[in-house]
């Protein structure tokens, strides 16, 4: 059983009091490329699925969830460190992106989105074909005839 601390209590209340952080908070995230495509995991424990909104304008991503906490009616708080809470998260995801192929899952408290790398954007290998019909290009040096000597003199360019 929980015994009551006073003093946790005014720190609760102090760090409250005091915290600039009251707009949306970062959300932790890894990110990693995955043959043509990259992984977004990003840690929203407690977040509502339906709550998540992802936003791609041109090459910026944009990622917002709410967590919000049960009031409970009638209900005597023993601790409640728990916070309703927004989640904001901005990333350019610059060049060479597939923004229709964007997708996103929600399990265990982790959003997992992953961005497909567009096709002009893969690497590719342009195949060389010889023609053996094709004119065989040949370089020869250009020269030009001065009156005084009269010997060829390679042009300058």
């Amino acid at each position: 059983m929980a015994t009551y601390d006073p003093f946790r209590d005014l720190d609760r209340l102090a760090s409250s009091l005091f915290d600039t952080r009251r707009g949306p908070r970062r959300m932790p995230m890894d990110l990693y490329r995955d043959g043509d495509h990259y992984v977004l995991s990003a840690d929203l424990p407690g977040i509502d699925p339906g709550s998540v909104d992802i936003d791609v304008d041109g090459q910026l991503l944009t990622i917002r969830a709410e967590r919000t906490l049960a009031e409970g009616d009638g209900v005597k708080w023993i601790t409640r460190e728990r916070e309703a809470a927004s989640f904001l998260r901005q990333l350019n995801l610059g060049q060479g992106i597939d923004t229709d192929g964007i997708a996103a899952t929600y399990s265990n408290g982790v959003l997992t989105v992953t961005i497909p790398v567009s096709e002009r954007a893969k690497p590719r290998k342009v195949q060389v074909v010889a023609d053996s019909a094709a004119p065989t290009v040949r370089a020869h040096e250009s020269i030009q005839v001065h009156e005084s000597n009269e010997e060829p003199q390679p042009i300058e360019q």
